[in-house]
Order: structure tokens, then sequence, then C-alpha cells
């Protein structure tokens, strides 16, 4: 899943992604040797492994070569720190990170982020803001239902239905040498200690030996050193502490009343600007309405504004009441109006 940006080329083999805010350099990078792709593919029987034939001939039509963006400038960040007020840490570290290389030849290197929290602050929301502030491409992998480590890193091609893995497929598949890759739940992986979910993170976590990751399903080298890990746990007790020791850990609370109000503003504002019947409501969301959706988890507040606009529209009125609000009478706080 790429990001919106366009990709204008310039001289001197870069190219500049048009982006709404920021204007992004990319410059292109090589993820494989293409003779090694071709000699795989000579070597396959022609009437099996069609799999493994296809992915083969897709690798040699796209060509090796990514876009590796980086911001041109320190990007402008005022719009994170106000929707995502409980995540400032976070951002204070990627801004530091950033302005490393914002003036200079050097390609962005981000430390694998783990984002420590409660269901619901928005970790996986904060993953996407990331993508989108770097005009880089998005992978999403959620470790809660895998039962098999060939998910990240492929399985052999001799068993029955094997397939790249999700590494493999967002570089490979994608614009992007440095796609920002969320592993999600990563504290609920799972499986037989044969096939542990995380053990390809060893060396995808590690510049040096991911420069060189192999797929096992492709068996070809490619280089996945620019890829940018987030990877989200509710408890680090479960994550081994060899990859608790290649990652910046922080610790992200749920939100303070007043914080919440902002995130909830911020979204009515945002769901209002990006829809055409948003212009028949008040420009924002009234106190009492703001009061009321700070007792929600940031995940839960778009589905609970999208509600209370429908309520409103129904009821002919130009502004969302407590009323409309899912189970707004229940006179309870945590979650309101939701199952999980």
């Amino acid at each position: 899943m790429g990001s919106s940006n366009s990709l204008v080329p310039v001289s001197n083999g870069t190219a500049r992604p048009v982006a709404r805010q920021d204007i992004p350099i990319a410059r292109m990078r090589t993820l494989y040797e293409v003779e090694t792709v071709g000699r795989r593919l000579d070597k396959l029987p022609p009437k099996d492994h069609e799999s493994l034939r296809s992915t083969y001939e897709r690798m040699l039509e796209k060509g090796p070569e990514r876009f590796q963006v980086k911001p041109s400038g320190l990007p402008v960040m005022d719009r994170l720190y106000d929707e995502l007020p409980n995540f400032a840490e976070v951002l204070d570290d990627l801004r530091r990170q950033i302005a490393l290389c914002e003036d200079s030849s050097d390609a962005l290197e981000v430390t694998p982020l783990l984002l420590l929290g409660p269901p619901g602050v928005g970790k996986t929301h904060f993953a996407r803001q990331v993508s989108q502030l770097l005009g880089t491409g998005y992978g999403f992998v959620s470790m809660s239902s895998l039962t098999a480590g060939w998910v990240l890193s492929g399985a052999n091609s001799q068993w029955k239905g094997a397939r790249p893995g999700k590494v493999f497929e967002t570089l490979v598949d994608g614009q992007y040498a440095n796609p920002v890759m969320v592993i999600d739940e990563i504290d609920k992986a799972g499986g037989e200690h044969a096939y542990d979910p995380l053990g390809a993170l060893y060396s995808l976590l590690e510049h040096d030996t991911a420069s060189t990751f192999i797929d096992e399903f492709a068996e070809v080298p490619i280089d996945a050193s620019q890829v940018i890990w987030v990877a989200t746990a509710n408890d680090a007790r479960s994550i081994p502490e060899p990859i608790l020791n290649r990652m910046n850990v922080f610790e992200v609370q749920a939100p303070d009343a007043e914080a919440a109000r902002r995130i909830a503003t911020q979204l009515y504002r945002s769901l209002r600007g990006a829809h055409d019947w948003g212009q028949r409501f008040e420009a924002d969301p009234r106190s009492e309405v703001l009061d009321r959706m700070a007792e929600l988890a940031p995940r839960e507040m778009r589905r609970a504004w999208m509600t209370g606009f429908g309520n409103a529209k129904l009821a002919g009125r130009d502004h969302v009441a407590v009323a409309d609000l899912p189970n707004a009478n229940a006179g309870r706080r945590s979650p309101i109006g939701f199952v999980h």
C-alpha cells in the first residue's frame, strides 16, 4: 500500500514525490540482482512451481529499483502533535532522526520503534501517519492471528500453498525501498517454537543483515535494510529481549481529558472537511459533546462521530448533540456503544 504522493523525476537519478504539503526527495535504490532472478527462473522445471515462476517473472517485469524517499526539509509536524498529543515523545524522536539527514545526501535512517500502550490509544493510526509524513509506502502484519513464522519471511516453495512473506511482497510489489512496516500486536505472536513468528525479525531489524534478506519462498537476496519498522504491543514482557534491544521503546499512555478533547476536535474537523455533507454542520463541535467524546478511546471516536453526524442529519440539525452519540444516555464512562 503506497502513499498518495506522485513522483516526478529530476536530474542526477533522483525524483521528487509531489505531496500535498512537504515534497519528499526520492533516489532510486536497487533491491535485488536481476541476473540472480533470471538464473533462478531458468532453472525451474517447465511444468512445475507456477507460483514461484510467476514471482520471478513479476520481479523481472517490475525491475529491481524502487524509490527511497526522505523529506526535503524538516517537515511541519504541528498537525501530528495536535492530532496525537499522547505521542509527543515518539514524534520528538522521529523529528530528531529526520533532522540528521534533511540537509545531506544521507538516506533517512529510523531506528525501529516499539509503541507500548493499552488498546485503542492510536498506535496503529500513528504508524499510518508516519507513512504519510515521510511520503512512503505502508505494510501491515497483525501478529495476533499468526501461527507460523513464514508470514514475515515466506514459506519454502516446496510446500503446498507456499507464498512469499509480507516483507518481500511489500518491497517487490510496492514503489518504495523504505516503506513503513507495521508489526501490530507483536506481543501476541504465537505458534510452535519451530515456526517462531518473530524469527525473521532478528535479522530484519539489523541494518547489515537486512541488506541481504532472503525470503524462504523466492530464495533471492533482497535489500530490506531501509524498511522503517514500527511495532505495537500492549505488554513488553512476552517480547524476546533481543527484539527489544533492537528497538527504541516508547510507552504511550491513554490521553488525558484535555488531550482527548483535542483529538476528538481534530477528528471532527477532519471528517467534516472530507465530506460534502460536512458543510451542513457547524465548524467545531460543542463543548458538552467533546466532554462526552473524551470518555472514548481514540480509535472509537471516528465511529462515534459518524453515528453522531448521521443522527443529527436525521433530526434536521446543523450540529451534533450529546443525544446523537452512541449510547449517550448509558450513564457510564469508558467505551460507549461498541462491542469488542
